[in-house]
């Protein structure tokens, strides 16, 4: 027979969050210039900005409150650190031109482990009073520069429920000196329920160089799922940065060509 078992006293009820844990796999494939792909798994948290700090209370070795192993710290995120992070977001949705939605707003990320946090992307999924998506907006940190910069996807009010989210665009941000600057995106966000998937394509002059594809399943914020998640991955952003840096290394040693940084170019890009 199945039994309850409560929470330990401060400790939120796991099923009962919208917070919880996402695990899966990050796939790269880049078909041009020369063919190089990875595949990687790893693990996100999806945070209910409503739900914090409360969310990670009572659990060994994460908080929202104050320095721990898993630690989730304000300041890593959009915006000054003063400004609540759910206002800083929907300001910036605002500023791109996506309103201001009325409902939850959820954080998908890396924290802060044993001290390092980078985050290649961070998406803020945006809602209506009524619980459905109608934005996602992602935030890119490019390395090594450490700079940031926001694309804003919404939702087609003419699309049926639970549709994906698409968003055609010009690349306006240098992220890898892999690739030019001068390529189109194709984003595609599913609607998160008991999975999630993020697909991003890179095109240039109609050919497809790179894609990146981001496959979650979804987990409650139980102490074992936090537990495994934490013991399985314990350096999970910096495995990020090294695997970066050792795919740089890989691309460069297939010769793929070098592109300088916008800013710092002598003459414009052909």
């Amino acid at each position: 027979m199945l039994r309850c078992v409560p929470s330990r006293p401060g400790q939120p009820d796991a099923r009962s969050l919208a917070s919880a844990l996402w695990v899966g796999v990050v796939e790269h494939q880049r078909h041009l210039p020369v063919p190089h792909g990875f595949r990687y798994r790893l693990f996100l948290v999806g945070l209910d900005l409503d739900e914090l700090p409360q969310a990670l209370d009572g659990r060994w070795f994460w908080s929202a409150r104050r320095p721990a192993p898993a630690w989730f710290r304000r300041a890593d995120y959009l915006g000054p650190a003063h400004v609540p992070l759910k206002q800083a977001v929907l300001d910036e949705v605002e500023r791109l031109g996506g309103g201001r939605p009325e409902g939850p707003v959820r954080i998908l990320t890396g924290l802060r482990y044993w001290g390092y946090c980078f985050n290649p992307v961070t998406f803020y999924h945006c809602h209506d009073r009524t619980g459905r998506l109608v934005s996602v907006l992602a935030e890119i940190t490019n390395t090594p520069w450490k700079e940031r910069h926001r694309y804003l996807v919404q939702a087609d009010p003419a699309a049926p429920a639970g549709a994906p989210l698409r968003r055609g665009f010009a690349k306006e941000f240098h992220v890898s000196p892999f690739l030019p600057m001068e390529m189109d995106y194709a984003w595609q966000f599913t609607v998160p329920g008991e999975t999630h998937e993020v697909d991003m394509v890179n095109r240039r002059e109609g050919r497809v160089w790179f894609g990146a594809r981001l496959a979650l399943r979804r987990q409650p914020l139980t102490g074992a799922n936090l537990a495994r998640a934490l013991v399985l991955h314990p350096w999970m952003t910096a495995k990020v940065t090294l695997a970066i840096h050792w795919n740089a290394l890989l691309l460069w040693l297939k010769r793929v060509p070098f592109h300088t940084h916008p800013k710092k170019r002598t003459v414009p890009a052909p």
